[in-house]
């Protein structure tokens, strides 16, 4: 007989946040991914866009985002969804925390090769 020895998993969003942008995973289901970006003020994520369907949500400070010749002021405890291939872009107003969820078959490296292009 098996017995599932986890059921659940707490994590904390609380990060230290660094010069320029950083990124983690937090949580990996079975349907999605959840990350953790942490932006130092005036720090930028360029031009971008995800294959499938994306949520971001500031969980502290502040981001000004850009999408669709659009700039929306996005502040704690704020979210967005894009469908996929919208382009986007980040503007840390202040140090901020950001939620990336992500669906299950995108990647944290192509995350990442965002900050390296």
């Amino acid at each position: 007989m098996k017995f599932r020895t986890q059921i659940y998993e707490t994590i904390s969003w609380e990060q230290e946040i660094q010069n320029g942008i950083n990124i983690s995973k937090k949580i990996e289901n079975a349907y999605a991914k959840e990350i953790c970006i942490t932006m130092s003020k005036d720090s930028f994520m360029k031009d971008h866009k995800a294959p499938f369907d994306i949520t971001i949500q500031v969980l502290k400070g502040s981001i000004d985002f850009g999408v669709l010749n659009q700039q929306i002021l996005l502040k704690a405890l704020d979210s967005i969804s894009l469908k996929a291939h919208e382009i986007h872009n980040l503007l840390a107003l202040e140090d901020s925390i950001v939620r990336l969820t992500l669906y299950k078959q995108d990647s944290l490296e192509r995350v990442e090769s965002v900050l390296k292009s």
